[in-house]
């Protein structure tokens, strides 16, 4: 019988550099929007027989001894492993349990040192789709906030109760298009304040939330939490600005770029949002100290599986100087900037679903939202 292993155990082999070959039987384009680092291509159907395409594999995966058999769910790469499994005794064969839907599950907490020994910051990395939360907390009190969750909220429960922490309140900082959060979820659970910025209101929110406006302080223990208004990427975003030592940047400043503009402007083609954005980007957060942390709310995942910067298990983070300087979007003129910023590429899949249920105006079966998350966030510029 065919033996499957969790998409985290998987994430534990590769980053230990284990000996296996990875194979995914998705279709061509699936594999080619997103794939896991590393698999190779054999598209196999949940019902086909291997009959005929034996030597085709043999060839695929050389003299490989362990083969990793994966695809959108587990069900045609379990059929593969299976077939394989009764026509050879070549290769030690094991199939991913829930294919890519699990693997979407695999998550990080890496610590973020800032510069402050009173403050805790927990960046939580979502492997597969480079989304990045945090749990913010006071060493003298306890006390914590998280910032973007996903809907795994027990990653965010597990990464403060593991930093001794209490989670006292939640903000998102703007209605996310790539993903679906669990900030109203986890605030719910907890019996703890949810806070989006003030202006949230004004894109037809409809989950009950506490308004954070233009420059307001939470008192998190003994730090300052102060909201920072930011619109471009969306109208209502903010940013999260922690004693003066980081800067949570959401998707208005990822480490290598900015985020996109047109996803809430689409109308005008994003050209109000960019607008917006080069304004936010070049009076408010260059103007923060150059030595500040910036903490960004995704990083970039390519078609191979890859973080764009650094790694897995890695900080991902910049400061204002080196983003100033190492990112060339932040040296264009506005009218450059702008024109730029017309042409983002790809939307996210289901961005629209995605905004409605973060909205609170759409109700989906849980069962649906890894469904609509799967594929790369493209919320980046």
């Amino acid at each position: 019988m065919v033996t499957t292993l969790s998409a985290d155990r998987l994430a534990e082999l590769i980053d230990d550099d284990a000996a296996f070959t990875l194979v995914d039987t998705r279709p061509e384009d699936s594999y080619a929007a997103w794939h896991i680092s590393g698999a190779l291509h054999f598209p196999f159907g949940p019902e086909e027989e291997l009959d005929g395409r034996l030597e085709e594999f043999e060839e695929l995966v050389g003299d490989a001894d362990r083969v990793i058999t994966t695809c959108a769910k587990g069900i045609s790469s379990g059929n593969l492993a299976i077939q394989l499994e009764s026509a050879t005794d070549a290769y030690d064969v094991q199939a991913v349990d829930g294919g890519m839907k699990g693997w979407s599950g695999v998550y990080d907490h890496v610590t973020i040192d800032a510069g402050d020994d009173e403050l805790t910051i927990v960046q939580i990395q979502r492997r597969a789709k480079g989304c990045l939360g945090y749990v913010v907390g006071c060493d003298a009190t306890g006390e914590a906030v998280v910032v973007d969750p996903t809907g795994d909220v027990e990653e965010f429960e597990t990464a403060a109760e593991e930093a001794g922490l209490s989670i006292t309140g939640v903000i998102d900082t703007h209605v996310h298009a790539d993903h679906i959060s669990g900030g109203w979820e986890l605030a719910d659970r907890l019996g703890a304040p949810y806070y989006l910025g003030a202006r949230a209101a004004e894109r037809g929110v409809e989950i009950e939330f506490m308004p954070l406006e233009r420059n307001e302080v939470l008192e998190v223990g003994d730090l300052a939490v102060k909201a920072v208004i930011a619109p471009g990427h969306t109208s209502e975003m903010i940013n999260v600005l922690v004693d003066d030592a980081a800067l949570l940047t959401a998707d208005t400043l990822h480490v290598d770029s900015v985020g996109r503009t047109e996803l809430e402007f689409s109308d005008d083609e994003g050209e109000r949002g960019a607008k917006l954005l080069y304004e936010t980007l070049h009076r408010t957060l260059l103007a923060e100290p150059e030595g500040i942390t910036v903490l960004p709310g995704h990083v970039t995942v390519t078609a191979d599986g890859e973080f764009e910067h650094g790694a897995p298990g890695e900080p991902i983070s910049t400061t204002v100087r080196d983003a100033r300087t190492g990112i060339d979007l932040l040296g264009l003129e506005e009218d450059a900037f702008v024109e730029r910023m017309a042409d983002a590429g790809e939307k996210p899949a289901n961005y629209e679903e995605i905004i409605d249920l973060n909205r609170g105006v759409r109700e989906e079966p849980p069962e649906e939202r890894v469904e609509l998350e799967l594929g790369p966030n493209n919320c980046s510029a």
